[in-house]
């Protein structure tokens, strides 16, 4: 990738501090939430399906806005625009805390998810560009990785401790002093960048056409554990987002200034990413909506008692994030990935073996392994997406790379919610073998998600596709990437 960065070693590393404060915050922010909507439920008088809306919301509007604010950074400016995002995610948040009934919870919910379609993209697209492609963005992307992997399961655990100690409302609050923070220091730390050689013109039609589709898509996969796949309304709706999607190919083909140039999908490395990333989505929170529901409705684990023992994942998916990005110098990019898939689905593997009512002995490990592979997993994904992306199109590649994740968790939290449900309805009902039966099912699902994944390394990701001599120039060379390039 061409990068303009001229920045001292230091001062590329303060970038990374900052924008994975961000970063985590969002990722924290969203699992956080998890442990606190029983209290939330119990002080607004609600019961489950109401209060789910906040989760929804919140997925809804991030997922569908993830493309075009990738695009938006690289044609306005990628600082203004994660300023603007972090802006409005503290209101966002303030406005959460504060909201007195469900319908403004819900609507201030759906504003933080578009607060963090904004920042997400602009602060990837940042961290591509401040590093030069090798070894020294290898060890960013593994440290972004790690926060994200550190994030989603640390959330689980915080939030517990916010809930019970400061209140529900101290789960959103938490945003207003950090995005204040990092709102002070961004105009000094970050260096403003965008693609000069592009009027400020945005693809409105394909915009009309692929936000939709993505919003309408997440919704009927949300819905799916509730009204089933071959439901009327899921059919009507899956049909709307394959003609809005087919209209999307037909303008972007004809647009002098697409939202997507097509050109920059001819890469094989950043397809078989972003399908590594979407398989990676599937897996991981496939497996997590699970764990979550075999230690509340199985176990009968309180919430700070589930987040210390996913404190083990927590730990394993920094160090296989870090320890994968190192790794890559030495091998293919694809035996990596490959690696990381196995330990993914041998962490299915026992999970699907630990008994109801019997000793935990097995979960430690199971944790350990999956933790492992999803730090090495999504890391590889994320070099593999990124690399070879010219910097014009950074903000568009890491929107594509968040997107790709974000459907995959969507899909993988319906599949096996469905997996589940399904399963225990047949054997009898939600009783306690029935229900355990029936999460061991799905954690049999996420297990064959994990061996898709392994087959996407072993294939896209493989040698013969150039990444290993990619991904493991020296740094000290600062030679340009030999995978053809993605601009359009």
């Amino acid at each position: 990738m061409t990068t303009t960065s001229n920045l001292s070693q230091a001062r590329r590393w303060q970038v990374l501090a900052l924008l994975g404060t961000a970063f985590f915050m969002t990722i924290l922010d969203g699992t956080s939430l998890l442990a606190a909507l029983p209290a939330i439920e119990g002080h607004l008088r609600l019961h489950g399906p109401a209060v789910q809306w906040t989760v929804t919301a919140y997925a809804l509007a991030f997922s569908g806005l993830l493309l075009l604010c990738g695009r938006a950074a690289d044609l306005l400016g990628r600082r203004r625009v994660f300023i603007a995002g972090m802006a409005l995610r503290v209101v966002a948040s303030l406005a959460c805390g504060l909201a007195p009934s469900i319908q403004a919870l819900v609507a201030a919910r759906a504003v933080q998810g578009v607060s963090a379609a904004i920042i997400a993209p602009a602060a990837l697209s940042m961290v591509v560009n401040t590093f030069p492609e090798g070894i020294e963005r290898n060890k960013a992307l593994g440290v972004w990785g790690g926060l994200g992997g550190f994030g989603a399961t640390a959330g689980l655990l915080l939030g517990g401790i916010i809930t019970d100690v400061l209140g529900w409302q101290w789960v959103f609050w938490v945003n207003v002093p950090v995005g204040a923070l990092v709102l002070v220091l961004a105009p000094a730390t970050l260096r403003e960048s965008r693609d000069r050689t592009r009027p400020r013109s945005f693809d409105v039609p394909g915009a009309l056409t692929i936000a939709p589709a993505l919003v309408l898509l997440v919704y009927v996969i949300t819905r799916v554990p509730t009204s089933g796949w071959a439901n009327g309304q899921s059919i009507g709706l899956l049909t709307a987002v394959a003609v809005l999607v087919w209209m999307f190919v037909l303008m972007e083909k004809r647009s002098t200034a697409p939202l997507v140039p097509f050109r920059s999908l001819r890469s094989r490395m950043l397809i078989g990413g972003n399908l590594l990333l979407l398989i990676a989505g599937m897996t991981v929170d496939g497996m997590l909506v699970t764990l979550t529901s075999f230690a509340q409705q199985v176990l009968g684990w309180p919430a700070a008692q589930f987040g210390l023992a996913a404190a083990m994942m927590t730990v394993t998916a920094a160090a296989g994030a870090l320890l994968s990005q190192r790794i890559v110098r030495r091998l293919s990019l694809g035996r990596v990935a490959a690696a990381g898939a196995v330990l993914l689905g041998c962490g299915c593997l026992l999970l699907t073996r630990i008994p109801a009512g019997g000793p935990m002995s097995l979960l430690p490990a199971a944790l350990f392994l999956f933790g492992a592979g999803m730090g090495a997993v999504t890391v590889c994904a994320q070099i593999a997406a990124l690399t070879g992306v010219t910097e014009k199109d950074s903000g568009l590649a890491a929107g594509l790379a968040d997107t790709s994740f974000a459907v995959g968790t969507a899909v993988g939290a319906a599949v096996c919610t469905s997996v589940a449900a399904a399963r225990t309805s047949a054997i009898g009902g939600p009783t306690p073998p029935a229900l355990t039966t029936g999460q061991h099912a799905a954690f049999g699902a996420a297990g064959v998600f994990a061996a898709l994944a392994l087959i996407t390394a072993l294939t896209l990701l493989s040698k013969r596709s150039g990444l290993s001599r990619s991904v493991s120039a020296d740094a000290s060379e600062n030679v340009s990437p030999r995978a053809p390039s993605t601009s359009p």
